[in-house]
């Protein structure tokens, strides 16, 4: 008993309507247990409010909660996600992007796999459809990029283990072939060459437990272990701990640790992880509110948020059982 734009007006939310007619409406809905064809209804309104993301790896914890934290801001927003695991392969990830493009998806939200190998693939979908860059960026793409001060945070963790009297550092990270990798490696030789400490040669692998566990192998078969140790990711920062265990070298007594993510196990490893934490949340909520155009504008932007240190027991035993935090979170 009502016409076919009063059903289409109540269905779709697009305009006011009696709340007699709108009651009918849906209790019809309701009988005949129908449910509008979102696909057709994208291909009228030319929009499918739907948002594709592409991450490195899923199994890495980090970027699950990464994906998890923007998938709830997107369903806030009626939006639905579309998600690609890279593979840690720019190959991978290519072929991720265009398989989400095929989709005609509204907009793309990624984590690029590499600083160069990623760029021709990023740049194509960049002039397709809006995209945004979490966390890390690829060279040369003309897209937004929402992360943290990897800077910051890894100057942070310095200060703390050089504040101890630990001095003598080694660095243990991923190949520096993301921007994240590369800002995390050159934070920390600034931060020791500012703080008067002194580092060991580097040792790059992946964000992977078997590479902290290597690692950790080769520092303790040098026979000269350094005071800290400073990793790239808390995953890695899981691998040294279960090597030095192994070893029977007592942390933080020989040999302190920190990591980066502050994921989940961080406080289940003994002696609990000091690490620094991203703010998860707000960056999930900026580069959504970025890529479905909240207080957008026509030039590319960086925004970056401040990370915090949240010190345990591994690398200062006077926090056994409780965590401190260091640094302010959040600021943009």
């Amino acid at each position: 008993g009502v016409s076919v734009a009063t059903v289409s007006r109540v269905l779709s939310g697009s305009r006011n309507v009696a709340p007699e007619l709108s009651a009918r409406v849906l209790q019809a809905q309701e009988q005949l247990g129908y449910r509008p064809n979102l696909l057709a209804s994208g291909l009228r309104r030319q929009r499918t409010d739907t948002i594709g993301m592409v991450v490195p790896q899923v199994s890495n914890p980090y970027f699950s909660t990464l994906m998890g934290a923007v998938s709830r801001r997107l369903q806030r927003k009626g939006k639905t996600v579309l998600l690609v695991d890279a593979e840690d392969d720019p190959v991978t990830e290519a072929e991720g992007l265009h398989r989400l493009l095929d989709r005609s998806i509204d907009g793309l939200l990624t984590v690029p796999v590499d600083e160069y190998a990623s760029t021709p693939a990023l740049t194509e979908a960049a002039r397709l459809v809006h995209l945004v860059q979490l966390d890390r960026a690829a060279e040369g793409v003309a897209a937004d990029l929402v992360a943290v001060d990897h800077l910051a945070g890894i100057r942070m963790a310095v200060e703390h283990l050089v504040d101890l009297e630990r001095t003598d550092l080694a660095l243990v990270s991923a190949e520096p072939r993301d921007s994240t990798a590369r800002e995390r490696a050159h934070a920390f030789h600034d931060a020791v060459g500012a703080l008067g400490a002194t580092s060991r040669e580097p040792l790059f692998g992946t964000y992977t437990v078997e590479w902290g566990r290597a690692a950790a192998r080769q520092l303790t078969e040098t026979g000269a272990l350094p005071q800290a140790i400073v990793c790239g990711n808390d995953l890695i920062a899981l691998g040294v701990l279960s090597a030095l265990s192994e070893a029977s070298v007592p942390v933080p007594g020989a040999v302190a640790v920190t990591g980066y993510d502050d994921i989940g196990f961080a406080t289940l490893t003994r002696p609990a992880l000091t690490t620094v934490r991203q703010p998860v949340d707000t960056i999930a909520e900026a580069a959504v509110d970025r890529l479905l155009g909240s207080g957008s504008t026509d030039r590319v932007s960086v925004q970056r948020f401040a990370p915090t240190l949240i010190v345990r027991a591994s690398t200062d035993p006077a926090v056994n059982g409780s965590s401190s935090i260091l640094g302010a979170e959040g600021r943009p």
